[in-house]
């Protein structure tokens, strides 16, 4: 399963990244026309015991993810690699994994869920 958390660039990045694996996809800031109309702001999607919230801005999130039982938040918007828990959730920002932006690396992360347990590991991709 991949998940990206918005600031995709095109539906051509959403239809070859389905030819890898199924595909949940957020709209970001920076995504526009009609291609991105058809995506939400927010998904929510249950892998396993694990709860994943997913959503472009984290600082627009109108839900208190813990309350809600929510395990993992995984967002993008400051396109920098990151990864903490506050509360018992893991939030994650994997970064970009497109092309570079500002000085950040070029970046990804990996959810590794086993039972309701789930650590999130950042890769650097590109320095």
């Amino acid at each position: 399963m991949l998940v990206h958390a918005g600031d995709i660039g095109g539906a051509a990045i959403l239809t070859r990244l389905s030819t890898i694996a199924r595909v949940t996809a957020v709209r970001g800031n920076n995504d526009h026309g009609a291609w991105a109309d058809a995506l939400r702001d927010i998904e929510q999607i249950d892998v396993g015991g694990v709860r994943i919230f997913v959503i472009h801005d984290v600082n627009a999130m109108a839900v208190d993810p813990a309350a809600a039982g929510i395990d993992v938040v995984v967002s993008g918007h400051s396109h920098r690699p990151a990864s903490g828990r506050r509360a018992g959730v893991l939030y994650v920002n994997p970064g970009s994994a497109g092309p570079r932006r500002f000085t950040l690396p070029i970046a990804a992360a990996e959810l590794r869920i086993d039972g309701e347990t789930v650590t999130a590991h950042l890769v650097t991709l590109v320095a």
